[in-house]
């Protein structure tokens, strides 16, 4: 495995969606996974990420955090992979990336915890509510093939997975455009690859466990 692309992760995490971004760019890369428990906040790993969360990458001397950072950054770092549109074609394509990154996170997140704007407080909150958010996504998979334009991008791979994600956990309806299109984005060989190397990992976990007396 190459030292040079260092991905630090839990299959239980986001870090499943870099997990699909790097086997779509198709370079080697070393795995770092960390536990909960104790690696994610110990001194070692929060001189990468302060924060202590997962995932994040390092390619060479450069330390980037944050799903749809990362995403990009492949994208950009590895023009091979034609996983980003020409720059003069970008519109669409940061647009949703970033609008996965903002309110559709904020959104189904402020629902997973019990928040609700009030009518009065969707002008402060900058995804104004839940049913503007998907509402507002629904436009951008809705009779097309990608979200950020002609051709497959770093935008479906993070924003798609948000989309995917949260109609397995519920925070997003299961409209029939988001099951269309995350049907059509997660069929893909690399997104496929990715998930068997992620559930194989939590399955040693759980294989590794103690198991009861």
């Amino acid at each position: 495995m190459s030292k040079d692309l260092i991905f630090y992760t839990n299959p239980m995490s986001r870090g499943r969606i870099v997990r699909w971004m790097l086997e779509e760019v198709g370079q080697p890369y070393e795995t770092v996974i960390l536990d909960y428990a104790s690696t994610l906040k110990g001194a070692e790993y929060l001189a990468i990420n302060p924060m202590g969360k997962i995932p994040a990458i390092k390619h060479g001397d450069a330390v980037v955090t944050e799903g749809a950072a990362i995403c990009a950054y492949l994208a950009d770092a590895f023009p091979q992979a034609g996983l980003a549109p020409p720059a003069a074609e970008r519109g669409a394509y940061y647009r949703w990336l970033f609008f996965g990154a903002g309110p559709v996170e904020a959104a189904v997140t402020a629902r997973s915890l019990g928040f609700e704007p009030k009518a009065e407080q969707k002008r402060t909150a900058g995804f104004g509510d839940l049913a503007d958010t998907l509402n507002a996504l629904e436009t951008a998979v809705k009779d097309r093939e990608f979200i950020g334009g002609d051709r497959f991008s770093a935008a479906d791979v993070y924003t798609g997975s948000q989309i995917g994600w949260g109609m397995q956990f519920g925070g997003i309806d299961k409209r029939p455009a988001f099951t269309a299109y995350w049907e059509r984005v997660s069929s893909r060989p690399a997104a496929v690859r990715a998930r068997e190397i992620d559930d194989a990992l939590i399955a040693q976990a759980q294989q590794a466990q103690p198991q009861p007396a």
